[in-house]
């Protein structure tokens, strides 16, 4: 090798030495508040032709794809899913007025206006939106505890004076509710004021794009909230298979009250409604097992709870159950249409609380259903247009009685295992119901409400099935199932709107503690190159004899900065504050020997003082560790760490400066440029030793120039 060469390889050597230096883009100045309202102003308040399309064709979506429709293609699939759902809707919505407390026709017009509001406001191609066994649950508790506040006798329709209540509600109304309304007439107008309540929240979240807040539902969230309410329900029905007339509990502990009462009310059994509601379950629950079986090879589920219904009415009719046997029936079904009424508005403030509930429910359900089925057949969905859909399905049938409704799974799979591509099937699925309200609908008189509980119940088999997934939950994330099982519990024992809030509360508290559970490690250097990992989860990694080398999983903020100082100091092996109170000790303690020494020295001529040479700083770590080692550096790798605030730059400055004053140094490596913009912020940057090193490899070599510049650095 000539001797050019040697240079240019020992320049090489240097240049790989040194530390490397990357020059940060200075950022635009900070803009005005008068530039920044401005430039906004202009954004939302200018109007141009083609933002005023691109806004009409993004709030009303079907102006979008309804020109672009494939009809030979599309038509088919559409109008076959559409119709097999306006089948199975009918049963379902007509079971689901039961929850909610209303009369049989109502469900009918919530599924009907539902259906065609979302074909024309929805971003889902796949989503059914109709009546939903949660939400059709917290509707019902919500108008019985009114039921309950206005004097109405909850089960025998009476009240106060039946029909007499007309007074009543000239207290408590506007008038607009009509002068014979008895218990029915109010249920139905408390049904569609906590409706429309849950509607305007809906569409305000909407307006404010808040649509975002979906993504703190998660799914383990919202699954057991839905088996939670699911158990609810399914315990809610029995008084409906056994024929009990009793009300509806109120309040917490709903599971509990309900049982009690069923036991209590045991010996009052209908025998009638008993022995239909086992024959029914005889029939749905095998071939609703068959059909999910066979639903690979079947182009359509088969509607069998359309044959139970009918065969059921036709059964009731004939075999005059209501009048012998005293069974409950689903009463007169009108046809047509009712004229529009407003909400009762002095009811408002009595439901806003629960409203709002509902209208969290509704929208994430809607939204993480929409979400799914975009994702596995490739579109996109506007989460805020579906917050405005389902708020519109909300507020505008609420003026014709309905109640709260919004996307529903088992309805969303029958769809897209049917063909569906379009909302033009949820068109289709409103001309079945249409037909039904027009011509169909008295038809059901003579209906015993007890089958249409073993529809809901047969329905819930899904949600209850939740809990043969716990323990895989388990295995693959106990957080998850933490909040699962905490959701779900407090949702069935206790209340099911509290189980929301806890859900969420719950949630949020897992990610705050794993933050807290992050812990400070120790690293070790790859023998072949320069890579550090956890010296407790790789073997063969080596340590640096003179320099600690550790990383810390997670952001540093005012929640855990104090066990961040705990869990590095552990790690380290050496407090120092600990330390500075132990070195203060020795020194008093070396004093008094050296005052000790001279006095000898005094005494005795010609004796000297001997001298140990060495360091206090190091004998200080040497005594506090556990295991004897000596260092004089200390490299943080940052690279988890995501973000700093205040409490966390303050907890680097006080290690930086605790480790110091015993003679240690410490330095950070690979922070991202948020960790780096918040160090500048927070005066970290000040004094020599606060440098920043874009690899810990050049930290390591740093610290080892500057403390032992002469000695072999090399890890073992």
């Amino acid at each position: 090798m000539t001797h050019s060469e040697e240079e240019e390889d020992e320049g090489a050597e240097r240049d790989q030495q040194q530390p490397l230096i990357l020059e940060r883009v200075e950022k635009e100045t900070a803009q005005s508040w008068q530039s920044v309202v401005s430039h906004r102003l202009k954004k939302h308040c200018v109007c141009t032709s083609k933002k005023a399309k691109s806004k009409i064709l993004g709030f009303v979506p079907i102006l979008r794809w309804l020109p672009r429709y494939r009809l030979r293609e599309w038509l088919l699939g559409d109008a076959m899913s559409g119709l097999i759902v306006g089948i199975l809707l009918v049963p379902q919505s007509i079971a689901y007025s039961l929850l909610a407390s209303q009369d049989p026709i109502y469900g009918l017009y919530t599924s009907f206006f539902t259906s065609i509001i979302y074909a024309i406001f929805g971003s889902s191609r796949h989503i059914s939106a109709g009546v939903f066994g949660v939400l059709c649950l917290l509707v019902g508790q919500v108008v019985d505890r009114e039921l309950a506040l206005a004097g109405y006798l909850t089960e025998s329709g009476g009240g106060i004076g039946g029909n007499d209540s007309a007074g009543l509600l000239a207290d408590l109304g506007n008038g607009t509710l009509g002068v014979g309304c008895d218990k029915s007439c109010y249920a139905i107008a408390v049904g569609a004021t906590v409706t429309f309540t849950a509607g305007v929240y809906q569409m305000l979240m909407g307006i404010f794009q808040v649509g975002f807040v979906s993504v703190y539902l998660s799914d383990s969230l919202l699954s057991g909230f839905a088996t939670g309410a699911s158990l609810t329900i399914f315990t809610s029905q029995f008084k409906y298979l056994l024929g009990l007339k009793i009300p509806r509990p109120q309040g917490w502990f709903v599971l509990f009250k309900t049982w009690y009462s069923l036991l209590a009310n045991l010996a009052n059994t209908n025998v009638c409604d008993l022995v239909t509601s086992l024959v029914c379950l005889l029939i749905l629950i095998p071939v609703k097992e068959l059909n999910n079986r066979f639903k690979a090879k079947l182009k359509a589920p088969i509607p069998f709870e359309l044959f139970v219904v009918i065969l059921a009415t036709l059964a009731s009719h004939f075999g005059h159950f209501n009048t012998d046997y005293g069974s409950d029936v689903a009463g007169d079904i009108p046809t047509g249409f009712l004229p529009p009424q407003l909400p009762m508005w002095t009811l408002i403030p009595n439901v806003a609380v629960d409203a709002f509930s509902i209208a969290i429910v509704a929208f994430a359900i809607t939204v993480s259903l929409s979400e799914m089925f975009a994702k596995k057949h490739g579109y996109a969905v506007d989460a805020n247009q579906e917050m405005y859909a389902i708020g519109l399905c909300n507020i505008l049938p609420s003026f014709f009685r309905c109640f709260a409704s919004s996307a529903a799974l088992t309805k969303t799979l029958v769809k897209e295992s049917t063909g569906c591509q379009t909302q033009v099937s949820g068109l289709v699925s409103a001309l079945v119901l249409l037909l039904v309200l027009l011509l169909i609908a008295p038809l059901f008189y003579s209906l015993q409400k007890c089958v249409l509980a073993v529809i809901i119940l047969v329905n819930l088999r899904g949600a209850l099935r939740k809990f043969l997934d716990v323990p895989g939950m388990w295995r693959v994330n106990r957080v998850d199932a933490a909040v699962w099982l905490i959701t779900m519990a407090t949702s069935a024992l206790v209340n099911t709107e509290l189980g929301l809030l806890v859900g969420v509360l719950v949630s949020a508290l897992s990610v705050l503690g794993r933050t807290q559970q992050a812990r400070v490690l120790e690293l070790g250097r790859a023998p072949t190159r320069e890579h550090y990992e956890d010296l407790s989860s790789y073997r063969g990694l080596r340590t640096h004899p003179d320099v600690a080398v550790l990383r810390y999983g997670a952001p540093i903020y005012y929640a855990n900065q104090s066990m961040f100082k705990k869990s590095l100091y552990k790690c380290v092996g050496l407090d120092p504050v600990q330390g500075k109170t132990q070195r203060v000790k020795f020194m008093k303690k070396k004093k008094k020997n050296n005052q000790q020494e001279e006095e000898e020295v005094a005494r005795v001529p010609n004796m000297k003082p001997e001298s140990d040479g060495k360091e206090e700083g190091a004998t200080v770590t040497l005594m506090l560790h556990k295991k004897p080692r000596s260092f004089h550096s200390v490299v943080i790798d940052c690279s988890a760490v995501l973000f700093l605030d205040t409490a966390g730059v303050n907890a680097l400055k006080e290690v930086r400066k605790d480790y110091a004053e015993l003679g240690i140094r410490v330095v950070l490596a690979q922070c991202n440029t948020s960790v780096l913009d918040s160090l500048e912020r927070g005066g970290y940057d000040g004094g020599e030793d606060a440098i920043l090193f874009f690899t810990i490899a050049d930290a390591v070599a740093d610290v080892q120039s500057v403390s032992a510049p002469n000695g072999d650095h090399d890890g073992k």
